[in-house]
């Protein structure tokens, strides 16, 4: 860049961020936008790496595109899909992943994946073009993305693989893990440990075997033999999953898990559950019979939107809330199972289990 451009650049910059910072206190997320410039400023003062510069500028960028991606479409509910770059498509792995998209797709969900080849190549070609997002990454090599989302707008590439495993988990409603390799058996095990620390969900997970096949049977004897029994996991985790060979089971463990549950998230020390609809205060009564356990004081109660939710999109929705430990996690999905069993779906709610 010449010195002229450089000072024009400049001046344009200063031009603009003169005009966010009158525009700031108007703004509906100003406390937000002033964190991340004040973090900024203070880096800007600090003594860092030109690395570290670089580093930050391009997670940036690479969650400038996810975001401006996903926002129109926040409304419905989309599934991202785990497994092998390596499988071709005549192996039973990759039809039955092609299937399970295909099936999803067909029920209102959308799909993501890493948008490459194998497994991620069966996800794109089952929901098809029309309902994929292919979440690519950039590689010194050649980084192909798979023909049935090639050239879609739908289509984003990172630069790194952190900002891409975030928006592969942020934006999804439920995880679908088919086998694989090495980073597959990593993504297994990043979601079971983010949802066992409460950092993702709660969503569905379900990893899916081929018909009568054992990959998931196996993985699930070695959780069990050699992390359960020895209590380095608590014997409720397993509920953080779901591992099945049939994908009526599978479509069934997504769909189920957002008939009564909606949502949820934190407000101060309560956790706010969203419903779909009401519930009894009978029904209320059993849950706090059959889950007190995972309360560090008070009781489940009924409540409509808390005044700290500010203007919730889900501001019309009925709630629970309660104290919850932030650790029995594998119950807590227990409790959601539960919920979901006591209410009974309109027609419109159960044509669409889709929708956010």
């Amino acid at each position: 860049m010449t010195s002229s451009a450089s000072f024009d650049y400049l001046e344009s910059l200063q031009a603009d961020m003169a005009e966010l910072i009158d525009r700031l206190p108007t703004l509906k997320h100003r406390q937000f936008i002033q964190q991340a410039l004040a973090t900024i400023m203070r880096l800007a003062d600090s003594e860092i790496e030109r690395l570290d510069w670089k580093i930050l500028s391009a997670a940036l960028a690479d969650m400038e595109g996810g975001f401006q991606l996903f926002y129109g479409y926040r409304h419905v509910r989309k599934i991202t899909i785990f497994g092998s770059a390596r499988l071709a498509p005549e192996t039973p792995e990759y039809q039955i992943a092609l299937q399970f998209a295909r099936a999803v797709s067909q029920l209102g969900f959308m799909v993501m994946t890493g948008g490459g080849g194998g497994i991620m190549q069966a996800g794109q070609e089952g929901a098809g073009r029309e309902n994929s997002f292919g979440l690519n990454i950039q590689l010194p090599f050649e980084q192909q993305a798979n023909p049935f989302i090639e050239g879609d707008p739908k289509l984003i590439h990172f630069k790194y693989f952190f900002t891409r495993k975030l928006f592969l988990l942020k934006e999804s409603d439920a995880v679908a893990l088919f086998p694989g390799g090495f980073g597959t058996q990593d993504e297994a095990f990043e979601c079971m440990t983010l949802s066992q620390t409460g950092k993702f969900g709660p969503v569905p997970l379900v990893l899916i075997d081929t018909p009568g096949g054992d990959y998931w049977r196996s993985w699930s004897k070695y959780i069990d033999q050699q992390l359960v029994k020895t209590g380095l996991v608590s014997p409720d985790d397993p509920s953080l999953y779901t591992i099945t060979d049939n994908l009526e089971v599978a479509c069934n463990a997504i769909t189920k898990f957002y008939q009564v549950y909606h949502s949820s998230r934190y407000v101060g020390d309560q956790l706010v559950i969203r419903l779909r609809q009401d519930l009894s205060l009978t029904e209320i009564e059993r849950l706090n019979t059959d889950f007190n356990d995972i309360l560090v004081k008070g009781k489940i109660e009924k409540s409509q939107i808390l005044p700290q939710e500010g203007q919730d999109e889900t501001s019309e929705l009925p709630r629970l809330i309660l104290y919850f430990n932030q650790r029995d996690l594998g119950r807590l999905y227990q409790m959601i199972a539960a919920i979901n069993q006591m209410g009974t779906p309109s027609e419109e709610e159960a044509a669409h289990p889709e929708r956010k």
